[in-house]
């Protein structure tokens, strides 16, 4: 019902700024929840962020908060993921998703999902 398309991704030196960004079409927007998820090599896909289908709530894992942002533009049908104070840990393939979810944390909560953008932060 929903088409996902993320961009933004690259390499980054540590310490450094992305803003991920994920396209979505097909249906409506605001019926969603949507979330990041990331994936680094030979391990499991975890969550990194999400938010509200009004965009008025945010929860982000441990591991990013006060350093990622999500954020959501309805006119636009996009949602972002503003990454800031990098770290090489950082590296991953990051997910976009989408769903009609109550638990915001495990992966298969999420029935749509983008195709990936590769994030490398050098150290």
């Amino acid at each position: 019902q929903v088409q996902l398309v993320e961009s933004g991704g690259g390499l980054v030196q540590a310490g450094g700024s992305l803003r991920l960004s994920c396209a979505a079409s097909g249906r409506t927007f605001s019926n969603y929840v949507m979330g990041w998820f990331r994936q680094a090599p030979g391990k499991e896909r975890d969550f990194a962020a999400a938010i509200s289908q009004s965009g008025a709530s945010a929860f982000y894992a441990d591991s990013v908060k006060g350093r990622f942002t999500i954020s959501r533009d309805g006119a636009k049908n996009t949602v972002y993921l503003q990454m800031n104070s990098l770290k090489p840990e950082d590296t991953a393939v990051y997910y976009c998703a989408a769903g009609t979810v109550y638990d915001l944390v495990p992966p298969y909560e999420y029935p749509y999902w983008g195709q990936g953008t590769q994030v490398t932060v050098s150290s």
